[in-house]
């Protein structure tokens, strides 16, 4: 996916001066070693730019001043040595959100005034980063030195054999142009870049995960309580299952109707036959339904998609139930008949109409009461003082919580989508310009940098960070966001995993099919098959054109009751596909997090 915003919320800029002193305090060491000592006695002069940088920017740090000064020397060093082979200058790409705007106008001028080499940072829409990626994957001829581009394509770049395995860089070709502090293990979401082989292909730059989002306000309200238990009998709270979150839909459009004077609804969603559409899917709804296997990140055999593998857990044999898969399964079926009634049903009538990004600004105006597919990128927009969601005291009203799972979904299973905009090279570009990328890729990821950026963008990728003091002081204001981001619920939040052999060819086909059932032009059965025909027939095609690893090779077409299982995927369709509503008060969800439960 995908999104998305663009204004820094006022709260978080506020946090910065009190973050900043706190942190460096909590953060120093006790008493430097004399090594340390020794470094810190031969600091770079005031006017040196990466001490100007340290003192007015990159504040707060999980790093003290003097440990950001001595990594910052080791990038001028390294630097140093790609100038001497006449790299000036780089180029790289990302999409354009929050903390990628940070990067291309802050980050990238202060790495180009410490180290001497120049960085364009291009920002461009997602599906032209995805575009221009794919037309140099064709070429062979990368357009640019580096790439922020969506683990997503993990499968692909895996398969194509056209982009660098970083595992081996690091111990190899790259090993001078590697942090000693780079810390992979703080890293949050490096089991998302890693491919069947076990190598690392990207490496995480920002994250952030597809939640549920709740009126905490409405939900406390007694009158509310009341009335919601005494028609439904169980208590209004976050829902556990999509049972329980029709319900709610249902309770607050056609009971509630109205809070102060203004239409209130109890769904939100968007539905326009346009590419941000096919997100709203291939971000894991299906998965959400249970429509997958079991297994973290992504299910295995079959996964989110509805795409399964062959033993090897790498070669995909289909994504129709006739060959195995589960793209047009009773459980895929299920989740998108789910996602056109509530639509219609419960959501504000120009929904239907609206994109990704005419539909994302609609909860912070004050008329949604929950909203089932909401990403945490959206977090800093939805903070503005002022706006009806936020407290005067710039709290939020609303919450954010784990989003509830459909009947056939199972404990074991990926939970949801999380997105990880991640650094990717290609293995036959000029060496000397990746390498120089990939320092511009590990400074603005560096625990340098990164706090602050965490700060600004709110999409954390270091564990050092989450866990840092100046989170901590800023959890109150952005609803729930830290305490996700520390417990264990984030890594059964998942990105698209490798089943999928080409995420450009395979993701396009999504919004077309999707949009036929939202305008009820077929029905949800005939457009899930369709969608599976399809990828089937582009899975046929990769398999002709060959591939350097994994390619698809598909199983032959059967009596779909030969797949259809109560052990696995694709799932037996239920005789009851609405048990009893289930919810959980917000409090208790926040106690399992602090200790260490999903739930």
């Amino acid at each position: 996916m995908k999104l998305r915003t663009t204004a820094l919320a006022a709260a978080v800029a506020l946090a910065l001066m009190a973050c900043g002193k706190k942190e460096e305090t909590a953060q120093a060491p006790a008493a430097a070693p004399a090594t340390e000592a020794a470094s810190v006695a031969a600091a770079p002069a005031a006017d040196d730019p990466a001490v100007k940088w340290i003192n007015e920017e990159f504040q707060p740090s999980t790093l003290s001043k003097d440990q950001q000064i001595e990594e910052m020397k080791w990038f001028k060093e390294a630097a140093a040595k790609l100038k001497a082979k006449g790299v000036n200058e780089i180029s790289v790409v990302s999409e354009t959100i929050t903390t990628h705007e940070y990067e291309a106008k802050t980050l990238a001028k202060a790495f180009t005034e410490i180290t001497g080499i120049k960085v364009n940072h291009d920002l461009i829409q997602e599906g032209d980063v995805v575009e221009k990626l794919q037309t140099s994957m064709q070429s062979g001829q990368s357009i640019y030195d580096g790439w922020i581009s969506d683990s997503d394509l993990i499968g692909t770049h895996y398969r194509y054999g056209k982009i660098l395995n970083l595992t081996d860089y690091m111990e190899g070709a790259g090993k001078e142009f590697t942090n000693p502090g780079l810390d992979l293990k703080d890293f949050i979401g490096t089991s998302f870049t890693t491919a069947p082989d076990g190598k690392l292909y990207q490496l995480p730059d920002q994250q952030f995960a597809n939640l549920y989002w709740f009126r905490a306000d409405l939900f406390d309200r007694d009158d509310l309580k009341q009335k919601f238990k005494a028609k439904y009998g169980y208590e209004l709270g976050v829902p556990l299952n999509w049972s329980a979150y029709e319900d709610i839909a249902a309770f607050f459009t056609n009971d509630v109707k109205e809070i102060d004077g203004k239409p209130v609804y109890g769904h939100m969603d968007y539905g326009k036959k346009d590419p941000s559409l096919g997100w709203r899917f291939t971000d894991a709804w299906l998965s959400m339904a249970g429509t997958a296997d079991i297994g973290i990140p992504n299910g295995m055999p079959v996964d989110e998609w509805g795409i399964r593998v062959a033993d090897d857990k790498c070669t995909p044999v289909g994504a129709s139930v006739a060959r195995g898969g589960a793209t047009n399964s009773p459980a895929a079926v299920y989740a998108l008949s789910k996602y056109v009634d509530w639509m219609k049903k419960y959501a504000p009538k120009e929904a239907t109409g609206m994109t990704f990004g005419e539909a994302g600004p609609v909860p912070a105006q004050g008329q949604i009461a929950q909203q089932i597919f909401w990403y945490t990128a959206f977090t800093a927009d939805m903070v503005k003082p002022g706006l009806p969601v936020v407290n005067a005291d710039g709290t939020p009203k609303w919450r954010m919580a784990p989003g509830p799972n459909g009947p056939y979904w199972k404990q074991g299973m990926q939970n949801g989508y999380q997105d990880v905009g991640s650094w990717t090279f290609f293995k036959d570009h000029n060496p000397d310009k990746v390498a120089a990328a990939w320092l511009y890729a590990q400074f603005i990821t560096s625990k340098t940098v990164s706090l602050k950026k965490t700060i600004v963008g709110l999409t954390p990728i270091r564990e050092s960070d989450i866990q840092s003091q100046a989170m901590t002081d800023m959890a109150p204001k952005l609803g729930g966001l830290v305490e996700f981001y520390r417990s264990p619920a984030r890594v059964a939040w998942t990105p698209t995993g490798t089943n999928v052999p080409d995420y450009p060819k395979l993701a396009q086909l999504w919004w077309k099919n999707v949009a036929q059932a939202v305008t009820g032009e077929k029905t949800p059965q005939k457009a899930m098959d369709s969608l599976a025909e399809e990828m089937d027939d582009v899975m046929a095609r990769l398999e002709r054109a060959g591939m350097t690893n994994c390619p698809p090779k598909l199983n032959p077409k059967g009596d779909p009751n030969k797949y259809l299982s109560d052990k696995g995927a694709p799932w037996k369709k239920l005789a009851n596909e609405k048990p009893k509503g289930e919810t959980i008060a917000y409090d208790t969800l926040l106690t399992a997090w602090k200790e260490g439960r999903v739930r």
